[in-house]
């Protein structure tokens, strides 16, 4: 495989997981699929991480975010042994 295609799979990988993230934490149906108010909501949040607390709120969004996995395995984890009793 050539090397643009490697490359190209793996961004387009990375873009699908991404949206995932979006699907995820709702954002599609909290702002009804309004693209502007997804990208507006990118920018400030983009904008928070370039400001003086940056590093702060990197930490922040990182442990809220490792919470939701967590909380997301544990509930697969309940459901599955449940499914299987």
């Amino acid at each position: 495989m050539r090397e643009w295609q490697v490359k190209r799979r793996e961004r387009t990988k990375q873009l699908i997981e991404l949206g995932g993230l979006v699907a995820k934490a709702d954002l599609v149906g909290l702002t009804e699929d309004d693209r502007a108010a997804l990208l507006g909501a990118f920018l400030t949040v983009a904008a928070k991480l370039r400001g003086p607390d940056g590093a702060q709120a990197l930490v922040l969004f990182r442990r809220k975010g490792k919470r939701a996995f967590e909380a997301e395995q544990a509930a697969e984890t309940a459901n599955s042994e449940s499914g299987s009793s």
